[in-house]
C-alpha cells in the first residue's frame, strides 16, 4: 500500500481541476495534468501559469511560487499517460455520472493497481461512482472547494469498499499542501453542500416571502454569523451563545414554522441535563477548563476584530460598488 503521495496526476483541468494541480504543484508534488485533449491540456497549463504569475504578483501566492509550479506541473498527452505510475489520481470532470464513470474506467485502465484515487464530486455519492473503478477499496471522495487554490477545507467520504488505512494517506498529502481534511459519510450532498444549500433555499424563501431583499439578505449573512463562520463552526458558535438561549429560541420558530425548524433532539437532551455550553463549562463541542475558556474569548475576540480590519482594508466587494 502507498504510505505517502508524491505523484499526482489531476484529470480534468477545468477551474476546480486546474486549481487542485497548482495547490498540491506548489506543495511540492509532482503532478501531471490531464484535460479531454492534448491541446486543451496544454492551454490549461499555460493558464494555470499564468494565474500563478498573477496571484505572485498580488501577495496571493509567496514569492517564488510560479517557479516551483513550473518545476512540478506537466501536460501530458492523454489520461492514461497521466495516470500510468502515479501514487494518486484527482479526477475532476463535469458533475454528470456518466462523464465520471466513462473516465474512472479509463483511469484504473491505465493505472497502478495500489493507486489511490479520488473523485473532486460536490454531491454524488461514492456509492454511484465506485461501480466504474477497480479495486474499490483505494477509492474515495476528495472534495476540494472553489477556489482550490485558496480554500483550505476538503471534504473526504469513505464508501463501503474503501480502504481505512488509505484516509491518512490523503489527509497527509491535504496537510503538505496546506489544506485540512474532514471525513463524513457517504450521503448526497456530503456535509458542505447540504448546509450550503439549506441555507441558499432558506434565503430564497425569505425573498420570495418579501421579508428582505437579496442584497440586504446577503449582508446580513456576511456581517453576523458568516462573519463568526470563518473561524467557528455552528456547534462551536451554539456553545457559546448558550444553548438554553438557542432551545428558548428554537421554541419561537417551532410555533411560527412547525417541524421544519422544531427543536433537534440533541439540543433539547444537552439542556435539560443543565449542559448550556462554554457557560456552564459543557455543551456541543465536549467540556471546557476555566483555562480553554479564558484562551477561546481572547482568540474569539482578536479573530472578530483582525476580521473587521480586513473587510475595512479590503472595502465593499465589487457588487457592492
Amino acid at each position: 500500500m502507498i504510505e505517502k503521495i508524491n505523484t499526482v496526476a489531476v484529470v480534468g483541468a477545468g477551474y476546480m481541476g486546474g486549481g487542485i494541480a497548482q495547490s498540491l504543484a506548489l506543495a511540492g508534488m509532482q503532478v501531471t495534468l490531464a484535460d479531454v485533449s492534448a491541446p486543451a491540456t496544454h492551454a490549461a497549463l499555460e493558464r494555470l501559469l499564468k494565474e500563478s504569475a498573477q496571484f505572485e504578483e498580488q501577495g496571493l501566492f509567496p514569492k517564488g511560487a510560479t517557479e516551483t509550479i513550473r518545476a512540478n506541473l506537466k501536460a501530458a498527452e492523454s489520461i492514461e499517460e497521466a495516470v500510468a505510475g502515479v501514487d494518486f489520481i484527482e479526477e475532476a470532470v463535469p458533475e454528470i455520472p456518466a462523464i465520471k464513470h466513462d473516465v474512472l474506467k479509463r483511469i484504473c485502465a491505465a493505472a497502478r493497481a495500489d493507486a489511490i484515487i479520488g473523485t473532486n464530486t460536490s454531491t454524488l455519492p461514492v456509492h454511484t461512482l465506485a461501480p466504474a473503478v477497480t479495486h474499490p477499496e483505494r477509492f474515495l471522495t476528495v472534495h476540494f472547494s472553489n477556489p482550490a487554490p485558496f480554500i483550505p477545507g476538503v471534504e473526504l467520504v469513505s464508501g463501503k469498499a474503501t480502504d481505512p488505512a488509505i484516509v491518512p494517506v490523503v489527509k497527509d498529502m491535504l496537510v503538505r499542501a496546506k489544506r485540512r481534511g474532514a471525513e463524513v459519510a457517504d450521503t448526497p450532498g456530503f456535509v458542505l453542500n447540504r448546509l450550503q444549500y439549506v441555507l441558499l433555499k432558506e434565503a430564497m424563501s425569505i425573498v420570495e416571502e418579501g421579508i428582505a431583499s437579496p442584497e440586504d439578505v446577503d449582508t446580513i449573512v456576511s456581517t453576523t454569523f458568516g462573519f463568526r463562520l470563518a473561524f467557528f463552526g455552528p456547534f462551536a458558535i451554539a456553545d457559546m451563545a448558550g444553548l438554553d438561549v438557542y432551545a428558548n429560541c428554537f421554541k419561537t420558530f417551532e410555533d411560527a414554522y412547525g417541524d421544519r425548524l422544531a427543536t433537534p433532539a440533541i439540543l433539547k437532551k444537552l439542556v435539560s441535563e443543565g449542559k448550556f455550553g462554554t457557560k456552564t463549562g459543557e455543551g456541543l463541542t465536549g467540556k471546557f477548563t476555566p483555562e480553554q475558556l479564558a484562551g477561546l474569548i481572547a482568540y474569539r475576540n482578536k479573530a472578530y476584530a483582525r476580521m473587521g480590519q480586513l473587510m475595512d482594508e479590503l472595502g465593499p466587494s465589487p457588487l457592492r460598488q
